[in-house]
C-alpha cells in the first residue's frame, strides 16, 4: 500500500510538474498568441486553412455550432465506411474481414465521442488502416473537440463585455465565440502532435511495438494440441497508445488493452502511461487561470478537483486490497508484474478521467472498488476527459451558484450574471438526462436477461450492466467485461447512451455561456457570491454527491453493495 501511495505521489507531482507550464502554452495556442514557434507551425497551417477555406474571423453561436456538427458527421460518415470496407482496402496484412453495420456504427460512435469503449478485440477485428484512420484519427480529433468547446464557452462567458438584453434574443447572434475551424488545427499542430510523438517515443524504447509489418507467427510447446502455432499481432501500437493516454481516450490496440505486455510492457512504462493519463487535463485547469486571467477560480477548480482525486483514490486502493477478504490481497484479473495496489491506483485514475484503458480488468475489481469505480464516472468531473471535464464542472458550478443563492436569499448570479430561467431550464436538462438514460437502459437490460449475455445473474450482474451504460454516458469506455457486449442490443443501446453523454455536456454549457453573455454584468460586491473560496468548494463537492450518488443509490445498493454484502454475510 505504501510503495502505491508513493507511485501516485510521484505521477501526480511530476504531471503537476509538467502540466502548469503546458497549461500556460496551451492557453497561448488557443488565444492564438503570437509565439516563437509561428515560424515553424504557419508553413503547415496556413495552406490547411486554404485547403479548408478558413477564414480567420469570429463565429456566432449558430456558425460555431454548425461547424461542430458539419465535422462530427463526415468524420462518422468517413470511418463507418472505412470499417465496412476495410478487408478490400490497403495495409491489411493479417487479412482481417469487414465489420457489421452495427459493430462498425458503435465503434465510430464510441471513438467520436472520446469514449473508445470497445465491443470488438482490436488486434483481431481491426486492419492497420482502420487502426491508423478511424481509430487514431478520432482519438486526436475528438479530445481537441471537447477542448475547442470549452474554449469557445470561456471566450463566451469570461471574454464578452455584456449588452443589454432584448426580447428577440438577437444579441445571441453577437457574441463572437471564436473560430472553431482554429480552435481544432491549432492545438492539433501546436499540442497535441509533438507530445504524442515524445509519449511514443518513450513507449517505443520500453518496448512497445511500432511497426507496419505483419506479426510473426510462433510455433507452440505442446505440439500434442490441435493448433500448433499462434499469430501473435503486432503494428504501430507504440503511437496508437500514445495518445490514447494523453487524448483521454482509452481503447487499446488489443482487447484486454494495457494489461498485455505489448502495450505496456515495463513498471517504468505503466508510470509513463498514468502520467499522460493526468496530464493535458490537468493542463486544461490550468489553461483556464491564464485564458480569462483569473487565478483564483482555477485554484478553487484544481483544489475540489484534487480534493475528490485524492478520496477517490484512496478509497480504490484500500478497497481492492482489504475489502473482499480481510488482509488477504486478490490478484484474480490481475497482472503479477504490477500487483494489486498499482492496479487499483490505475482503475482510479483511468475513470477520474475520462480514460478507460485498463491495466487489469475491473470486472474482477473488489465489490467496493468497482462502486468507487462508478462513482468517479457518475461524477464525471474529476479531473474529467479534454475539455468536456471543465465544462461538466462548470455545470456542478452553476447548479451550486443558483442553490446557494436560494439559501442565502440573494438572485443568483455567477461572475455578475443573473441566472434565470433560460439558464435553469438547461441545466435541468442536463443534469435529469443522465439519470433518464442510464437508469432507463439498465431498467430495459435487466428487465430482457436474453438481452444482456452477461456473465452474472446476480448482483453483480446488476453491476456489469450498470458499468456500461455508465461507462457510455460518462464517455469513459471501460467495462465490467462479463457481458457479451457484440450484439444488435448492446451496440445500439450503448451508442445511445454515448450521444446522449457527450453531446448534452459539449453544447449545453455553451449556450448558457450564450445566454449569460447577453445579459449586463454587474459589478461584483460585498453582496455577490464569492465562488472563488474554500466554502464554496465544500458546498459545490457536498451538491456534486448529492446529484451522484444519493440519486443513484438504489442501483449502487442492489449492484456493488449488495455484492460486497453478499460476501461477508
Amino acid at each position: 500500500m505504501a510503495f502505491a501511495m508513493w507511485e501516485f505521489i510521484t505521477v501526480f507531482v511530476l504531471a503537476l510538474i509538467l502540466a502548469y507550464p503546458l497549461g500556460h502554452y496551451l492557453a497561448d495556442v488557443m488565444q492564438a498568441k503570437p509565439m516563437k514557434s509561428d515560424r515553424l507551425f504557419r508553413w503547415i497551417e496556413q495552406p490547411l486553412y486554404r485547403v479548408l477555406g478558413v477564414r480567420q474571423t469570429g463565429m456566432n453561436w449558430r456558425q460555431y455550432l454548425g461547424a461542430f456538427v458539419i465535422s462530427n458527421v463526415v468524420l462518422f460518415v468517413v470511418s463507418v465506411v472505412i470499417l465496412m470496407t476495410q478487408a478490400w482496402l490497403p495495409l491489411n496484412p493479417d487479412h482481417v474481414p469487414n465489420i457489421k453495420w452495427d459493430l462498425a456504427l458503435h465503434t465510430t460512435i464510441s471513438f467520436l465521442t472520446n469514449t473508445n469503449q470497445q465491443h470488438y478485440s482490436g488486434q483481431a477485428q481491426l486492419s492497420y488502416l482502420s487502426q491508423m484512420t478511424v481509430i487514431v484519427g478520432m482519438q486526436f480529433l475528438s479530445p481537441i473537440i471537447g477542448l475547442a468547446l470549452l474554449t469557445a464557452m470561456l471566450r463566451t462567458l469570461f471574454l464578452q463585455s455584456g449588452k443589454t438584453q432584448s426580447k428577440d434574443k438577437q444579441h445571441w447572434q453577437e457574441i463572437n465565440l471564436g473560430n472553431y475551424w482554429l480552435d481544432l488545427i491549432r492545438p492539433l499542430l501546436r499540442f497535441f502532435l509533438p507530445l504524442a510523438f515524445i509519449f511514443s517515443l518513450l513507449l517505443t524504447w520500453q518496448g512497445v511495438p511500432a511497426t507496419l509489418s505483419g506479426g510473426p507467427v510462433a510455433q507452440n510447446l505442446d505440439q500434442s494440441v490441435e493448433v500448433k502455432t499462434q499469430h501473435i499481432p503486432l503494428g504501430p501500437v507504440a503511437p496508437m497508445v500514445a495518445i490514447k493516454q494523453l487524448g483521454s481516450n482509452g481503447g487499446g490496440w488489443y482487447g484486454p488493452n494495457s494489461s498485455v505486455p505489448l502495450e505496456n510492457p515495463t513498471p517504468f512504462s505503466n508510470v509513463i502511461e498514468m502520467l499522460a493519463i493526468l496530464l493535458i487535463p490537468l493542463s486544461v485547469v490550468f489553461m483556464i487561470g491564464r485564458f480569462v486571467q483569473r487565478r483564483k477560480l482555477m485554484w478553487m477548480i484544481f483544489g475540489t478537483m484534487l480534493l475528490m482525486s485524492l478520496a477517490s483514490t484512496m478509497l480504490s486502493m484500500w478497497t481492492e486490497k482489504f475489502s473482499l477478504l480481510p488482509n488477504v490481497a486478490q490478484m484474480e484479473g490481475k497482472e503479477v508484474r504490477f500487483g494489486v495496489e498499482a492496479s487499483a491506483l490505475w482503475s482510479s485514475l483511468t475513470t477520474q478521467v475520462n480514460n478507460g484503458s485498463v491495466n487489469m480488468m475491473h470486472d474482477s475489481s473488489s465489490p467496493l472498488n468497482g462502486l468507487v469505480q462508478l462513482c468517479n464516472m457518475l461524477i464525471n468531473a474529476i479531473w474529467g476527459g479534454i475539455g468536456c471535464g471543465v465544462l461538466q464542472f462548470f455545470i456542478y458550478l452553476l447548479l451550486a451558484v443558483f442553490i446557494a443563492g436560494l439559501m442565502t436569499g440573494r438572485t443568483p448570479e455567477i461572475f455578475g450574471r443573473k441566472i434565470e430561467v433560460t439558464e435553469i431550464k438547461l441545466l435541468a436538462f442536463v443534469i435529469l438526462l443522465q439519470p433518464v438514460v442510464i437508469l432507463g437502459l439498465t431498467a430495459l437490460a435487466i428487465a430482457f436477461p436474453s438481452l444482456t449475455a452477461n456473465s452474472n445473474p446476480a448482483f453483480h450482474g446488476i453491476s456489469q450492466v450498470f458499468y456500461e451504460y455508465v461507462s457510455a454516458f460518462a464517455n469513459n469506455g471501460s467495462g465490467f467485461e462479463g457481458l457479451g457486449d457484440n450484439t444488435v442490443w448492446w451496440n445500439l443501446s450503448a451508442s445511445v447512451a454515448l450521444l446522449a453523454g457527450r453531446y448534452s455536456v459539449l453544447i449545453v454549457p455553451v449556450l448558457i455561456a450564450v445566454s449569460l453573455a447577453t445579459k449586463p454584468k454587474a459589478t461584483e460586491g460585498k453582496g455577490s457570491l464569492h465562488i472563488e473560496s474554500p466554502t464554496f468548494a465544500l458546498t459545490l463537492i457536498g451538491i456534486v454527491l448529492i446529484l451522484t450518488v444519493l440519486q443513484f443509490m438504489p442501483v449502487l445498493v442492489l449492484g456493488p453493495i449488495a455484492d460486497y454484502l453478499s460476501v461477508h454475510i
